[in-house]
């Protein structure tokens, strides 16, 4: 087993990961730039080496500068993550060259895989279902046009390299086309280095349902259930639920067969998920294979109890898997709400700042990955995720009052967050009832607002703080300490 792993990543995922290196008794080594210098996963790991300036390109993306700090710091394997490199195959197959372990599917296969047209093609010689669509990527605008006119509008226009949502337009009608495909073109050349786009049917209306996977060295492969990802804004997901309330069992085991099959034609190696779009009629199609570690992969493991990142690390280390298909058993319900500084009433604009204070829901069936603490910074330069609520019940409705509870006692001040849109959302008529789909947003709550501050909790805050502020002032000049804050002041107090 592996001494020492270097964790290629920041946030709530490099600490995420280096609780199961500590469980595991295995040496972590974070990596930050300059905006991270006093980060939460620096603070969490066992040795921590800078690598360079706050911009992704000079740190977190800099393939060089992570492979130099894990030489330098005598690690033996490196964990990608998710986001950044973590589905870059020249970076997987740099990480081996430089005689390491990468912790994820071979450099081959994150190339077959994040290719979409070519994983199209694969998908298509396994008996897995695809969407109607074009096979090669094409610039040929009339061709375009005639693939449109005859598969009949919508159709989406898809980046062939890349993920994330990005690269992706909607597009209603011919008169949208040209323009849907130089930005989506644009959008993948800056976001991938790869313009390279192509067209599919669209299909309306659709959940987005995912399969965790899981395969060895061996040829074992298994699934370990479906995850709903239909909540969205910008074709990223911000709430996910397992099990699906859209999946019966004899579904749940076709989507997992088809999903296992996607894995074994590729030979994929490590942990992934196969995604889905399914219909109203409860057909499915084909969207992508994720080639790592999912943002969303809290839930699996509170329904399964199966410690993913451990396995990952097993299988890495050329174990069998631990566990065969028929022992995976499901109890429960989880869902996870996604905590991002940002303002859901600018479209989801990033808020970065600082945190000036956090509090953390406890309870049973409930857990916060975080990567904050009180007086942390949000930096401007990477995503603005700081923490995952996941909540586990018996009953789905039950976890939907706990992740109610959950969300309501947990506090971040100091930037804007996503903390009282998504508490309405999984409380809105349409998701309690399961009816949910990848417009949910814009379709319930296009124009969200939040509720008006009662003015009357404010007015009490500034009339305890005028009274008490002039005589804690006094005292503490005549014991020649620090001010203190408005908050320090007043002590405890909530917002009833």
């Amino acid at each position: 087993m592996f001494t020492k792993i270097l964790v290629a990543n920041r946030g709530e995922i490099a600490v995420r990961i280096m609780h199961t290196l500590r469980e595991m008794e295995i040496v972590s080594v974070a990596v930050y730039s300059d905006a991270d210098k006093k980060a939460l996963h620096v603070a969490s790991a066992d040795e921590a080496l800078y690598i360079g300036d706050s911009a992704p390109s000079e740190s977190y993306l800099n393939i060089e500068k992570i492979i130099d700090a894990a030489l330098k710091s005598g690690a033996e394997a490196i964990h990608p993550g998710y986001g950044f490199l973590s589905e870059n195959a020249e970076f997987a197959q740099a990480v081996v060259d430089a005689g390491l372990v990468f912790i994820g599917p071979p450099a081959e296969v994150i190339a077959t895989l994040g290719d979409k047209i070519t994983a199209r093609k694969m998908m298509q010689e396994s008996d897995v279902p695809v969407a109607p669509g074009l096979d090669n990527a094409e610039t040929d605008l009339d061709i375009l046009k005639d693939f449109a006119k005859n598969a009949g509008y919508p159709v989406l226009v898809k980046a062939s390299a890349g993920g994330g949502g990005k690269g992706m337009r909607i597009v209603h009608s011919e008169i949208e086309l040209a323009e849907a495909i130089a930005l989506a073109s644009s959008e993948a050349k800056a976001a991938f280095g790869n313009g390279a786009v192509f067209l599919e049917k669209y299909i309306e209306k659709p959940r987005h349902v995912e399969i965790q996977v899981m395969a060895d060295n061996f040829g074992n492969a298994i699934h370990l259930n479906e995850r709903e990802c239909s909540i969205q804004r910008r074709h990223q997901k911000i709430i996910e639920e397992t099990p699906s309330p859209a999946l019966n069992e004899e579904l749940r085991q076709q989507m997992g067969q088809a999903a296992v099959k996607a894995v074994q034609a590729s030979g994929y190696i490590g942990a992934g998920t196969v995604e889905f779009l399914l219909d109203a009629t409860g057909k499915f199609y084909f969207l992508e294979v994720n080639t790592r570690l999912q943002v969303e992969h809290p839930i699996t493991e509170m329904t399964t109890g199966v410690d993913l990142v451990k396995m990952q690390v097993m299988v890495a280390d050329n174990q069998q898997l631990s566990i065969k298909q028929n022992q995976i058993k499901s109890r429960g319900h989880a869902i996870e709400c996604r905590i991002y500084a940002e303002d859901a009433e600018d479209n989801f604009m990033p808020c970065p700042g600082t945190v000036l204070l956090t509090k953390v829901p406890v309870g049973p069936g409930i857990r916060l990955d975080t990567g904050i603490y009180s007086g942390a910074e949000v930096p401007m330069y990477y995503d603005p995720i700081m923490s995952k609520l996941i909540v586990h019940a018996e009953t789905r409705p039950d976890a939907i009052a706990k992740m109610t509870r959950a969300l309501s006692e947990c506090v971040v001040l100091g930037v804007k967050t996503s903390i009282a849109f998504m508490m309405e959302i999984i409380n809105s008529p349409a998701f309690v009832a399961g009816e949910t789909q990848t417009h949910f947003i814009e379709e319930h709550f296009s124009d969200w607002k939040p509720e008006a501050m009662n003015t009357n909790i404010a007015l009490a805050g500034f009339t305890l703080e005028n009274e008490f502020a002039s005589q804690a002032s006094v005292g503490l000049e005549q014991a020649g300490e620090k001010q203190l804050s408005p908050w320090q002041r007043l002590g405890k107090w909530d917002l009833c």
